[in-house]
């Protein structure tokens, strides 16, 4: 029998115990297509990473999932362009799942998937994970944030590609997390466009670790890691955007002076887009020119793309419009695809 105790747990209103990850994975588990799909993405990024492939890695979809229906849609229309110009560039959708807050906000699909403050977690595990065994199953390799530690035990098999964010890289215990996943991570730099944040996760996460973490079990458990041999940077852009040539350039000599990969993934979005989603377009055609023109440092990109343009407020679930994000705006589906099919034609000149 336990008592209260005056010192412990004084914030903490209560406590539910979770199913613990092996649970989760026997109650949704994964088809053998969807395990192939997994297995042929990770190698095809590291090929992709190693220069061994000259195709363009695009992570392109949603800011967030937050409506399962719509995100379906999305990855139909998704993974029909994905066949049309595979020769030029290698498409991973982009399912994000958690959403770090700059102060407080909707925390994303696993933490509150009713959209209404009720946190059924259970709930958005299997949402979430049932959703990545179906995208997998039609063969579209998804990639995510690796944001709260625990989660990757109970989604990390189907995770092709994760990346680390702005506010994050500069963690320890995320750094930590990057070693031991089983897909290639990408590192942003930080909020104010400090490469140094990154560089310093990209050489942390490479070596081996030992933490605090939890097993399939869902038992606390001592963690030993080797290393992620396939961390990159990737601009976001921070007080300025840094996609531009003279930025790239720099990134490859600071990447190199470390004596790290010189392997660069631009994000369209964010400071880089100025926070208007618009102008993602541009920024994909001028990081695509530089392709064209010879640089061979820059192995992708990244678009917040969604059914249709912009964004709405959260408010009543029935109220929200279809296809629309309740987070950071997105590029409609037709922009989209007509950016991404002018990036392959001009890319041809590239991949043969």
């Amino acid at each position: 029998m336990t008592f209260p105790n005056a010192f412990e747990n004084l914030n903490v209103l209560s406590q539910q115990t979770l199913l613990p990850p092996a649970q989760l994975h026997d109650a949704v588990p994964a088809s053998s297509h969807a395990m192939q799909t997994v297995g042929r993405a990770r190698t095809t990024l590291a090929n992709i990473l190693q220069g061994r492939d000259a195709r363009l890695l695009v992570v392109v979809g949603p800011c967030s999932i937050h409506d399962i229906v719509a995100a379906k849609d999305y990855a139909e229309k998704l993974k029909a362009l994905a066949n049309e110009l595979s020769e030029q560039l290698f498409m991973v959708m982009r399912v994000y799942f958690e959403k770090p807050r700059t102060t407080v906000g909707w925390k994303g699909l696993i933490n509150d998937p009713r959209m209404d403050d009720t946190f059924c977690i259970e709930e958005g595990l299997r949402l979430a994970r049932q959703l990545l065994v179906d995208l997998n199953g039609m063969g579209l390799p998804c990639g995510t944030e690796a944001l709260d530690p625990i989660t990757p035990q109970y989604l990390g098999d189907l995770i092709s590609w994760s990346a680390i964010g702005a506010r994050t890289t500069e963690s320890q215990t995320h750094r930590e997390l990057a070693s031991g996943l089983s897909s290639p991570v990408g590192f942003k730099n930080g909020t104010d466009g400090n490469l140094e944040v990154a560089l310093n996760a990209m050489l942390a996460a490479a070596q081996p670790h030992t933490f605090l973490g939890i097993n399939g079990e869902g038992q606390v458990a001592l963690t030993q890691t080797r290393g992620n041999a396939y961390g990159h940077l990737i601009l976001r852009g921070g007080s300025v955007p840094n996609y531009d040539s003279v930025s790239i350039a720099q990134a490859e000599s600071e990447l190199a002076n470390a004596r790290l990969p010189v392997n660069i993934v631009v994000d369209c979005s964010h400071a880089n887009s100025r926070k208007n989603h618009a102008l993602q377009s541009l920024v994909l055609k001028d990081v695509v020119g530089q392709i064209v023109d010879g640089n061979r440092s820059i192995k992708g990109v990244m678009l917040e793309s969604n059914l249709f343009e912009g964004n709405q407020k959260l408010a009543k679930v029935q109220d929200l419009r279809y296809g629309v994000s309740i987070t950071d705006a997105c590029l409609g589906w037709d922009a989209t695809a007509a950016g991404l099919r002018e990036a392959a034609q001009r890319l041809r000149t590239v991949t043969g």
